[in-house]
């Protein structure tokens, strides 16, 4: 597969999630947290940073059939969320 053939099937990837996920909310920490105290058995699907040059903790949840993500520099407490450790959460652009 040559370079334009594996961005094309990337760019398709890409709109598919945005596809099946719905609507992506990007929100503030703050109101991240604010979301996860009310939902009910909230499950937050988390990415640590990687890599040298990435600090950012990533966070993806579904509420009423919307996603929310934020990243954020420091850790966020979760609560008693059930949490997915993900490889990587890619948001598009």
């Amino acid at each position: 597969m040559n370079g334009a053939a594996v961005a094309a099937a990337a760019a398709a990837a890409i709109a598919n999630a945005i596809k099946a996920s719905g609507v992506l909310v990007t929100v503030e920490p703050n109101e991240f947290s604010k979301l996860l105290a009310i939902a009910v058995e909230p499950l937050v699907v988390y990415a640590p940073p990687r890599g040298m040059f990435s600090k950012r903790h990533r966070y993806l949840m579904s509420y009423r059939g919307l996603a929310f993500f934020t990243a954020s520099v420091e850790p966020m407490d979760l609560g008693g969320a059930e949490t997915v450790i993900a490889k990587s959460v890619s948001i598009p652009q």
